[in-house]
């Protein structure tokens, strides 16, 4: 299990925790058809389920939901052929950010912006939407771009120390 601080240090590892990459597509559809829901009914309790569900995936990673048991004991042992396998700390990251837009969406929703509420959930949905369609995730693109950016202002910093360059 990889931590929330070690997955947000955007560093590489030579030995990647490893996950069935079809899990978190289905944990994605699974989060869809909640978001969908709570949208449509405006259900404080649906709210509070996403909410739980972001919180157990950002602190434990994509594994530890209430999704990855029921894909891991009744979708996968099922399914035929080889598994697939990725890197865990990209969905891990994408967990911390649904979680941050659910929380917005949830505080939003106890101080009675509504707006605020639908579009944090809108947009939350929109990601797991385009996960469990179309199986490009948001969140994990995201994580990506991070880890290129650090990796380029190391590089860049590493040049400058290079000439002994002052810092500025």
């Amino acid at each position: 299990m990889m931590s929330l601080f070690s997955v947000l240090k955007f560093e590489g590892s030579d030995t990647p925790q490893l996950l069935d990459a079809r899990g978190p597509r289905f944990g994605a559809l699974l989060t869809t058809a909640v978001l969908a829901l709570t949208l449509l009914s405006g259900s404080p309790a649906l709210l509070i389920f996403a909410l739980t569900t972001f919180t157990l995936g950002a602190l434990g990673g994509p594994e530890l939901t209430p999704y990855a048991f029921i894909y891991s004991k009744l979708i996968r042992p099922r399914l035929k052929g080889e598994v697939p396998r990725e890197d865990v700390r990209p969905p891990h990251f994408a967990q911390i950010v649904g979680f941050i837009f659910i929380l917005v969406a949830t505080l939003a929703y106890l101080l009675d912006i509504s707006a605020l509420s639908i579009v944090a959930i809108g947009g939350a949905l929109a990601a797991a939407f385009l996960n469990a369609a179309f199986n490009y995730c948001l969140g994990c693109e995201l994580y990506l771009l991070l880890v290129r950016l650090r990796s380029w202002i190391l590089k860049s910093r590493s040049l400058e120390n290079s000439y002994h360059l002052p810092n500025l």
